[in-house]
C-alpha cells in the first residue's frame, strides 16, 4: 500500500517520488514486454478499437458488436450454408421467412449505418438448396417439386418489388 500524499507537496512531485522509489526497489525489472515498443502507437485512439482489441485478447467474438444491418448482411451471405443441411423445403422457407421478417423490421425502423439490406428471394434460396442436394451424393433426393406434376406456380409480386404508382396531378 502506498503512503498518503503529504500536505504541502504537489501531486506531481509526490507521484514522481513514488515512481523513483519503485524503480530503485526494482519493482519494474523483468516485466513482460520490457524493452519492446508499445503496439499501435501510430494509430489514433478510439473506444471502438479498444473494445475490439479487448474482446480479441479475451477470446470473445466481435461479430455480435456489429450494427444490425451488417449482422443481417452477414446472415444473408451465410444463408446457403445455413440451409444446406435442412431436410425439407418448408424448413428452408421458414428460415428465409424469419430472416426476411427481421430485415423488414429493420427497414421499417433503421438504426446504425446506412447499409443497403434487401429481403432475400425465397424461391432462389430453395433452388440453391435443391441444387446443393442434387450435387451431394450422400443425401437423399429432394422432395418432388410441384412444377414436375404439371402445376404452374403463380408468382406473386412481393411488396418490395412493386413499382411505385404515380398519380396524375
Amino acid at each position: 500500500m502506498t503512503e498518503r500524499k503529504p500536505p504541502g507537496m504537489s501531486f506531481e512531485s509526490w507521484a514522481e517520488r513514488q515512481i523513483r522509489e519503485a524503480q530503485e526497489r526494482g519493482a519494474f525489472d523483468d516485466l513482460p514486454g520490457a524493452g519492446k515498443p508499445l503496439p499501435d502507437l501510430d494509430r489514433p485512439f478510439s473506444t471502438e478499437r479498444w473494445v475490439v482489441d479487448w474482446a480479441r485478447r479475451e477470446g470473445l467474438e466481435t461479430e455480435p458488436m456489429l450494427p444490425e444491418p451488417l449482422l443481417l448482411r452477414k446472415e444473408i451471405e451465410r444463408l446457403p450454408d445455413a440451409v444446406r443441411d435442412l431436410e425439407s423445403e418448408e424448413e428452408v422457407k421458414a428460415v428465409v421467412r424469419d430472416l426476411n421478417r427481421r430485415i423488414a423490421v429493420w427497414i421499417r425502423r433503421p438504426s446504425g449505418p446506412r447499409v443497403v439490406v434487401a429481403p432475400v428471394d425465397q424461391d432462389r434460396v430453395v433452388e440453391q438448396w435443391r441444387a446443393s442436394r442434387r450435387t451431394d451424393p450422400g443425401r437423399p433426393a429432394a422432395p418432388p417439386d410441384r412444377t414436375a406434376t404439371g402445376a404452374t406456380p403463380t408468382r406473386r409480386r412481393r411488396w418490395w418489388n412493386r413499382p411505385f404508382r404515380r398519380h396524375p396531378r
